[in-house]
């Protein structure tokens, strides 16, 4: 390959650093709740309201909802973590009660899945794009063959003109 082909991709490489050590500190954000009362309205905002549709534990006022928002409250007084918090109320109502999907197991395609596909569709469109910008360049001035067949063409049919 010639130097021209390897001009671009430093680009593309700095691309996707970027881009990954933006997933890197997305993934390790804790959330920054460092208050009790913070934590409890930070999880129960992950939490779907049993009872009404659409809503979460934090934005429903149902006497359900009031309920679990008070059971996480018990329970971050009891010292556990937020995970041990949303596993134990996705055992008792069912994993549909969790409003952000684990990020592991089967549930970590959600996470994974829209970012493999927008990199494919990346790479895709980068080896689509160069594909037409080398078949562009090779177009070039016609060669012999060609202008031979068009003053064939011109002198068997004329001008076109009728």
């Amino acid at each position: 390959m010639s130097r021209h082909a390897y001009k671009g991709w430093p680009a593309w490489i700095g691309l996707g650093v970027i881009a990954v050590v933006a997933l890197v500190v997305g993934v390790s954000q804790s959330g920054g709740a460092s208050t009790p009362s913070e934590r409890i309205d930070a999880i129960a905002r992950t939490i779907k309201c049993p009872v009404c549709p659409g809503e979460s534990v934090y934005e429903s006022r149902n006497s359900v909802a009031v309920n679990v928002k008070n059971e996480i409250a018990r329970e971050v007084r009891a010292g556990r973590t937020d995970d041990e918090i949303r596993s134990t109320l996705a055992a008792r109502f069912g994993d549909s009660i969790l409003l952000v999907p684990r990020a592991s197991g089967v549930d970590s395609l959600v996470w994974v899945l829209p970012v493999v596909v927008l990199v494919l569709g990346v790479v895709g469109l980068g080896l689509a794009f160069r594909r037409w910008r080398l078949d562009t360049a090779s177009a070039g001035a016609p060669s012999a063959a060609d202008e031979a067949l068009v003053e064939r063409a011109m002198r068997d049919h004329g001008d076109g003109c009728r």
